[in-house]
């Protein structure tokens, strides 16, 4: 079961609509569906919303979470509100921006490395675990890697925007699942590829007609 969602990103104005930042989106999208809103939580380095409703039968709080640390220091926010609450790594799920996957592509998995994401990389070192779900969003990648740190810095363009932004609605709608820790099911609908477009059924020939 999942009691921890937990949106990586950059805080302030000028990083709100760059590609660093997909996890808040995701989060921001999870609050409106949620009905609730986040509010700073000095003691989490965060912006922070509890939601109570039942799990599953179960009646326990959800917490959403937006470090506001900046990336790099991630875990020192998560691991805050994830010890005092006495939530396990493997109830978190964390959505971050991913480079090796491309707009309006994105994967469900739990554990593995950073793989060169710092938020990831801090989460892993002061949580002391990787075993925590990662819901991770394509931003594509610019080629090359001396220009990663400004390709993820700055804003997608409108069509790239749309595909991420369709991403997100597409995996909030296996949210109930995920709250509800049936992770094989939540992952089915999160990869699940839309259906292909029936081809259009042939024009009928007319009938000839008849000549003089």
């Amino acid at each position: 079961m999942i009691r921890l969602l937990v949106g990586l990103g950059n805080p302030g104005a000028e990083y709100d609509d760059t590609r660093h930042n997909a996890g808040f989106w995701w989060i921001d999208h999870v609050a409106r569906r949620l009905g609730t809103s986040l509010q700073y939580e000095r003691g989490y380095h965060g912006l922070v919303a509890r939601v109570n409703r039942p799990l599953t039968g179960i009646e326990g709080p959800i917490w959403l979470l937006e470090p506001q640390t900046f990336m790099n220091l991630s875990g020192k926010s998560v691991a805050a509100l994830a010890r005092f609450y006495k939530i396990a790594p493997e109830e978190i799920l964390v959505a971050h921006d991913e480079l090796d996957l491309l707009p309006g592509q994105m994967k469900l998995k739990q554990g593995g490395s950073h793989a060169g994401h710092n938020g990831l990389r801090d989460m892993i070192a002061q949580l002391g675990s990787a075993a925590f779900w990662r819901l991770r969003l394509g931003i594509g990648h610019p080629g090359h890697k001396a220009e990663v740190v400004n390709y993820v810095l700055k804003k997608p363009s409108p069509t790239d925007r749309e595909a991420i932004d369709d991403c997100v609605t597409k995996s909030t709608e296996a949210l109930d699942l995920l709250l509800a820790g049936e992770m094989e099911r939540a992952m089915m609908k999160v990869h699940a590829k839309p259906p292909r477009p029936k081809p259009p059924k042939p024009e009928p020939t007319p009938p000839p007609t008849d000549t003089p």
